[in-house]
Protein backbone atom coordinates (compact mmCIF):
# COMPACT_ATOMS: atom_id res chain seq x y z
CA UNK A 1 0.00 0.00 0.00
CA UNK A 2 1.22 3.49 -0.88
CA UNK A 3 0.54 6.79 0.82
CA UNK A 4 1.52 9.85 -1.20
CA UNK A 5 3.61 12.60 0.36
CA UNK A 6 2.62 16.26 0.27
CA UNK A 7 5.15 17.01 -2.48
CA UNK A 8 2.66 15.04 -4.63
CA UNK A 9 4.96 12.94 -6.75
CA UNK A 10 2.72 11.79 -9.63
CA UNK A 11 3.64 8.09 -9.38
CA UNK A 12 2.89 8.09 -5.63
CA UNK A 13 -0.49 9.79 -6.05
CA UNK A 14 -1.49 7.53 -8.95
CA UNK A 15 -0.48 4.37 -7.06
CA UNK A 16 -2.33 5.54 -3.95
CA UNK A 17 -5.54 6.00 -5.92
CA UNK A 18 -5.02 2.67 -7.66
CA UNK A 19 -5.08 1.08 -4.19
CA UNK A 20 -8.41 2.66 -3.16
CA UNK A 21 -10.20 2.47 -6.52
CA UNK A 22 -12.56 -0.44 -5.80
CA UNK A 23 -14.24 1.17 -2.77
CA UNK A 24 -13.46 4.82 -3.49
CA UNK A 25 -17.02 6.02 -4.17
CA UNK A 26 -18.45 4.21 -1.14
CA UNK A 27 -15.71 5.52 1.14
CA UNK A 28 -16.23 9.09 -0.03
CA UNK A 29 -19.96 8.81 0.58
CA UNK A 30 -19.38 7.64 4.15
CA UNK A 31 -16.62 10.10 5.04
CA UNK A 32 -18.54 13.10 3.70
CA UNK A 33 -21.77 11.95 5.43
CA UNK A 34 -23.43 11.90 2.02
CA UNK A 35 -22.53 15.50 1.23
CA UNK A 36 -20.46 14.48 -1.80
CA UNK A 37 -23.69 13.79 -3.69
CA UNK A 38 -24.93 17.31 -2.95
CA UNK A 39 -21.62 18.81 -4.05
CA UNK A 40 -21.63 16.90 -7.34
CA UNK A 41 -25.14 18.12 -8.10
CA UNK A 42 -23.91 21.69 -7.64
CA UNK A 43 -20.99 21.00 -9.98
CA UNK A 44 -23.40 19.74 -12.65
CA UNK A 45 -25.48 22.92 -12.33
CA UNK A 46 -22.40 25.13 -12.57
CA UNK A 47 -20.98 23.31 -15.61
CA UNK A 48 -24.41 23.56 -17.28
CA UNK A 49 -23.60 20.96 -19.94
CA UNK A 50 -25.77 21.04 -23.06
CA UNK A 51 -26.47 18.49 -25.80
CA UNK A 52 -23.54 18.07 -28.25
CA UNK A 53 -21.16 20.13 -26.10
CA UNK A 54 -17.76 18.63 -25.33
CA UNK A 55 -16.99 18.39 -21.62
CA UNK A 56 -13.65 17.39 -20.06
CA UNK A 57 -14.04 15.84 -16.61
CA UNK A 58 -10.50 15.82 -15.27
CA UNK A 59 -9.52 13.66 -12.28
CA UNK A 60 -12.73 11.77 -13.01
CA UNK A 61 -11.57 8.66 -11.16
CA UNK A 62 -14.19 5.96 -11.65
CA UNK A 63 -16.24 8.36 -13.84
CA UNK A 64 -19.07 8.70 -11.33
CA UNK A 65 -18.66 12.48 -11.61
CA UNK A 66 -19.07 12.27 -15.41
CA UNK A 67 -22.52 10.71 -15.43
CA UNK A 68 -24.54 13.93 -14.88
CA UNK A 69 -22.86 15.50 -17.92
CA UNK A 70 -23.51 12.45 -20.09
CA UNK A 71 -27.20 12.50 -19.12
CA UNK A 72 -27.60 15.98 -20.64
CA UNK A 73 -26.59 14.70 -24.08
CA UNK A 74 -23.14 16.27 -23.89
CA UNK A 75 -20.04 14.35 -25.03
CA UNK A 76 -18.05 13.93 -21.83
CA UNK A 77 -14.46 12.69 -21.64
CA UNK A 78 -13.54 11.33 -18.19
CA UNK A 79 -9.78 11.71 -17.75
CA UNK A 80 -7.56 10.50 -14.90
CA UNK A 81 -3.96 9.40 -14.37
CA UNK A 82 -4.83 6.49 -12.07
CA UNK A 83 -5.15 3.40 -14.24
CA UNK A 84 -6.75 1.55 -11.34
CA UNK A 85 -9.51 4.14 -11.14
CA UNK A 86 -10.02 4.03 -14.90
CA UNK A 87 -10.28 0.24 -14.90
CA UNK A 88 -13.06 0.37 -12.29
CA UNK A 89 -14.76 3.16 -14.24
CA UNK A 90 -14.59 1.22 -17.50
CA UNK A 91 -16.06 -1.86 -15.82
CA UNK A 92 -18.97 0.16 -14.40
CA UNK A 93 -19.51 2.54 -17.34
CA UNK A 94 -18.16 0.84 -20.49
CA UNK A 95 -19.82 3.31 -22.85
CA UNK A 96 -17.82 6.29 -21.60
CA UNK A 97 -14.54 7.25 -23.36
CA UNK A 98 -12.33 7.04 -20.29
CA UNK A 99 -8.89 8.46 -21.04
CA UNK A 100 -5.56 8.26 -19.21
CA UNK A 101 -3.92 11.65 -18.87
CA UNK A 102 -1.74 13.87 -16.69
CA UNK A 103 -3.34 17.20 -15.68
CA UNK A 104 -0.09 19.04 -16.38
CA UNK A 105 0.25 17.58 -19.93
CA UNK A 106 -3.22 16.87 -21.23
CA UNK A 107 -3.49 14.63 -24.32
CA UNK A 108 -5.90 16.96 -26.13
CA UNK A 109 -5.56 19.65 -28.81
CA UNK A 110 -5.94 23.36 -28.13
CA UNK A 111 -9.49 24.78 -27.99
CA UNK A 112 -11.23 21.38 -27.81
CA UNK A 113 -13.79 21.61 -25.00
CA UNK A 114 -16.79 23.83 -24.31
CA UNK A 115 -16.31 23.29 -20.58
CA UNK A 116 -13.64 21.74 -18.37
CA UNK A 117 -14.14 20.66 -14.79
CA UNK A 118 -12.22 18.97 -12.01
CA UNK A 119 -13.70 17.85 -8.69
CA UNK A 120 -11.52 17.02 -5.68
CA UNK A 121 -8.51 16.42 -7.90
CA UNK A 122 -6.67 19.69 -8.39
CA UNK A 123 -5.39 19.45 -4.82
CA UNK A 124 -3.55 16.23 -5.76
CA UNK A 125 -1.73 17.62 -8.80
CA UNK A 126 1.95 18.32 -8.25
CA UNK A 127 1.93 21.60 -10.23
CA UNK A 128 -1.41 23.38 -9.73
CA UNK A 129 -0.54 26.32 -11.96
CA UNK A 130 0.50 24.06 -14.84
CA UNK A 131 -2.82 22.20 -14.56
CA UNK A 132 -4.82 25.45 -14.61
CA UNK A 133 -2.90 26.55 -17.71
CA UNK A 134 -3.50 23.21 -19.41
CA UNK A 135 -7.21 23.42 -18.69
CA UNK A 136 -7.18 26.89 -20.23
CA UNK A 137 -5.32 25.65 -23.31
CA UNK A 138 -7.79 22.87 -24.13
CA UNK A 139 -10.88 25.05 -23.58
CA UNK A 140 -12.56 26.76 -26.53
CA UNK A 141 -12.65 30.58 -26.53
CA UNK A 142 -15.79 31.53 -24.63
CA UNK A 143 -15.67 28.24 -22.72
CA UNK A 144 -15.72 27.78 -18.97
CA UNK A 145 -13.97 26.04 -16.12
CA UNK A 146 -15.58 24.75 -12.92
CA UNK A 147 -13.40 23.58 -10.04
CA UNK A 148 -14.87 21.84 -7.02
CA UNK A 149 -12.35 21.42 -4.24
CA UNK A 150 -12.14 21.16 -0.49
CA UNK A 151 -11.49 24.59 0.95
CA UNK A 152 -11.52 26.55 4.20
CA UNK A 153 -14.70 26.95 6.29
CA UNK A 154 -15.58 30.61 6.68
CA UNK A 155 -16.80 30.49 10.31
CA UNK A 156 -13.81 30.21 12.66
CA UNK A 157 -15.42 27.96 15.35
CA UNK A 158 -16.63 25.52 12.69
CA UNK A 159 -13.23 25.63 10.98
CA UNK A 160 -11.63 24.40 14.21
CA UNK A 161 -14.14 21.55 14.58
CA UNK A 162 -13.70 20.61 10.93
CA UNK A 163 -9.92 20.48 11.22
CA UNK A 164 -10.23 18.22 14.25
CA UNK A 165 -12.57 15.93 12.30
CA UNK A 166 -10.13 15.69 9.43
CA UNK A 167 -7.17 14.69 11.52
CA UNK A 168 -8.85 12.64 14.28
CA UNK A 169 -12.14 11.18 13.07
CA UNK A 170 -11.40 10.65 9.39
CA UNK A 171 -8.48 8.17 9.72
CA UNK A 172 -10.37 5.73 12.02
CA UNK A 173 -13.41 5.77 9.74
CA UNK A 174 -11.14 5.23 6.73
CA UNK A 175 -9.52 2.25 8.47
CA UNK A 176 -12.95 0.66 8.80
CA UNK A 177 -14.07 1.07 5.20
CA UNK A 178 -11.05 1.69 2.94
CA UNK A 179 -8.52 -0.74 1.51
CA UNK A 180 -5.80 1.88 2.08
CA UNK A 181 -6.61 4.06 5.12
CA UNK A 182 -3.22 5.81 4.93
CA UNK A 183 -4.41 7.38 1.69
CA UNK A 184 -7.06 9.24 3.65
CA UNK A 185 -4.49 10.55 6.12
CA UNK A 186 -2.72 12.08 3.11
CA UNK A 187 -6.04 13.48 1.85
CA UNK A 188 -6.73 15.12 5.22
CA UNK A 189 -3.26 16.68 5.30
CA UNK A 190 -3.56 17.90 1.71
CA UNK A 191 -6.89 19.58 2.50
CA UNK A 192 -5.33 21.50 5.40
CA UNK A 193 -2.42 22.62 3.20
CA UNK A 194 -4.61 23.76 0.27
CA UNK A 195 -4.95 27.51 -0.59
CA UNK A 196 -8.04 29.33 0.60
CA UNK A 197 -10.78 30.60 -1.72
CA UNK A 198 -9.27 34.00 -2.69
CA UNK A 199 -5.81 32.47 -3.21
CA UNK A 200 -7.12 29.83 -5.63
CA UNK A 201 -9.13 32.50 -7.47
CA UNK A 202 -5.95 34.51 -7.98
CA UNK A 203 -4.14 31.47 -9.39
CA UNK A 204 -6.97 31.00 -11.88
CA UNK A 205 -6.59 34.61 -13.02
CA UNK A 206 -2.83 34.18 -13.44
CA UNK A 207 -3.50 31.15 -15.67
CA UNK A 208 -5.56 33.39 -17.97
CA UNK A 209 -9.12 32.80 -16.78
CA UNK A 210 -11.44 35.80 -16.60
CA UNK A 211 -14.63 36.58 -14.62
CA UNK A 212 -13.31 34.35 -11.84
CA UNK A 213 -15.69 33.85 -8.92
CA UNK A 214 -16.39 31.28 -6.26
CA UNK A 215 -19.27 30.02 -4.16
CA UNK A 216 -18.95 28.24 -0.82
CA UNK A 217 -20.75 24.96 -0.16
CA UNK A 218 -21.34 23.51 3.31
CA UNK A 219 -19.98 26.64 4.94
CA UNK A 220 -16.77 26.62 2.94
CA UNK A 221 -15.86 22.96 3.48
CA UNK A 222 -16.00 22.91 -0.31
CA UNK A 223 -15.77 25.80 -2.78
CA UNK A 224 -16.89 25.99 -6.40
CA UNK A 225 -14.60 28.21 -8.48
CA UNK A 226 -15.61 29.30 -11.97
CA UNK A 227 -13.91 31.18 -14.79
CA UNK A 228 -14.16 31.84 -18.51
CA UNK A 229 -11.77 31.83 -21.44
CA UNK A 230 -12.05 35.16 -23.21
CA UNK A 231 -13.19 35.03 -26.83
Amino acid sequence: MIRASLDKQPHEVASMFDDVAERYDLTNDLLSLGQDRVWRKEVAKAVDARPAQKILDLAAGTATSSLPFARTGAYVVPCDFSLGMLRVGKKNHPWLPLTAGDATKLPFKDDTFDAVTISFGLRNVQDTDAALSELYRVTKPGGRVVICEFSHPTWAPFRTVYTEYLMRALPPVARAVSSNPDAYVYLAESIRAWPNQPELAERLRKAGWSKVAWRNLTGGVVALHRGFKTV
